[in-house]
């Protein structure tokens, strides 16, 4: 793993997990926070993985297996895809760009081998090339809300929480969707010239802001992640990831009956809150905690219902986390998250803030003609 160079800047503490080789912050995530919604920062996202895809076929090979429609994708147009199991469980899921001669996948970094090898195993006899290009390439992220221009370095602008075309939403509307006010895009610079390309923008007036600002800023627009939010089991409809990587009405490709099958029928077996949690006091709970709902009797803590997969303090709201729970978890359910810090319990009240609705239908699912045929397994079976 390559340790970013911006390591080296004064206060800087590195970051862990999916997120490590860059800083968590650089001494003051708070006014780091505060500068990336206004915009005037800069995020170092070199920890992310890169792979190239060349050829005369690379869009139309895309398009026939994975989750969005890449046909026509002109240069310089964003979009997002997964990668799917046959049983339609997420294993794979990359922010996606064009630059008129070859396609960008910006994935995490821990699944960009995988997926150009996967990439290469489907490629057959097709004018493709494929390259794990991570080692050359790095991502800086910025708040703007701009695609890149002809002549500017490849960017990859998120669209999130718009649905795009072919999408649809199990939760807010995109006029009334926390993330909305969330511009984000990264853009692709030489490794060697990551420091520079920093420089310049801090020479503009930008501050450089650590992981922890990013973090706090995508759980509070309920964006899921990869390496976070996404399991063995995950389906896109329990994190409402139909809205920006899947289309609904393109030809057929790898899970794409488990998307249609749970899109038709509703009831996705999980799904996705944002947790308020309790911040009097001075530790959050660790990632992977157990989310337990209130006993019957009011006093004990009652069964595991899910698991935190975000948490982070955000400067406005305080300590927040996503969670993916069943569900069947009442919408008004008091919640409690249990964790083991430094060796001692940790156990954390939190009020969850719908995400994707309990009762698990699209806001453009298939009105029902009857009841299922016989030996027809509904979505849980999926799991």
């Amino acid at each position: 793993m390559d340790v970013s160079p911006l390591l080296n800047r004064h206060g800087a503490v590195a970051a862990t997990g999916p997120d490590a080789g860059v800083a968590w912050h650089y001494g003051d995530p708070v006014a780091e926070q505060r500068a990336l919604v206004r915009g005037g920062a800069v995020v170092d996202q070199s920890h992310l993985g890169v792979v190239r895809v060349a050829g005369p076929d690379r869009l139309s090979w895309l398009h026939s297996i994975t989750s969005q429609d890449l046909a026509d994708l002109a240069p310089r147009t964003s979009t997002e895809l997964l990668v799917l199991s046959p049983q339609g469980h997420v294993e794979h899921a990359a922010g996606v760009v064009d630059d008129g001669e070859a396609t960008w996948l910006i994935t995490e970094r821990s699944h960009a081998p995988a997926l150009a090898a996967w990439l290469d195993r489907m490629k057959f006899m097709l004018r493709v090339e494929i390259a794990d290009v991570t080692g050359e390439w790095a991502a800086l992220g910025e708040a703007v809300d701009a695609e890149g221009a002809e002549g500017e370095p490849v960017t990859w602008r998120d669209a999130w929480p718009h649905v795009t075309g072919g999408g649809t939403r199990y939760g807010a509307p995109e006029s009334e969707h926390p993330g909305a006010e969330r511009p984000w895009r990264l853009v692709l610079v030489p490794r060697a010239t990551l420091d520079a390309e920093v420089a310049a923008r801090e020479a503009a007036g930008w501050r450089l802001a650590g992981t922890w600002a990013t973090e706090a800023l995508r759980i509070e627009a309920w964006r899921p992640r990869l390496g976070r939010e996404v399991d063995d089991r995950t389906i896109p409809h329990e994190l409402d990831w139909l809205r920006t990587s899947v289309h609904l009405h393109k030809g057929c490709y790898r899970g794409q009956e488990t998307i249609a099958r749970v899109h038709n029928l509703g009831r996705p077996p999980r799904r996705l809150v944002m947790l308020h949690l309790d911040g009097s006091g001075h530790l959050l709970p660790e990632l992977g905690a157990e989310v337990r709902l209130r006993a019957e009797d009011g006093q004990a803590w009652g069964k595991v219902v899910g698991v935190l997969t975000s948490v982070a303090r955000h400067h406005e709201l305080g300590p927040i986390g996503l969670a993916v729970v069943k569900r069947n978890v009442p919408e008004d359910a008091e919640l409690l998250v249990l964790s083991d810090v430094g060796g001692s319990p940790l156990e954390v009240a939190a009020a969850q803030e719908v995400v994707v609705p309990g009762d698990g239908v699209s806001a453009d699912r298939p009105e029902s003609h009857g009841p299922l045929t016989r030996g027809l397994r509904g979505p849980g079976s999926l799991i």
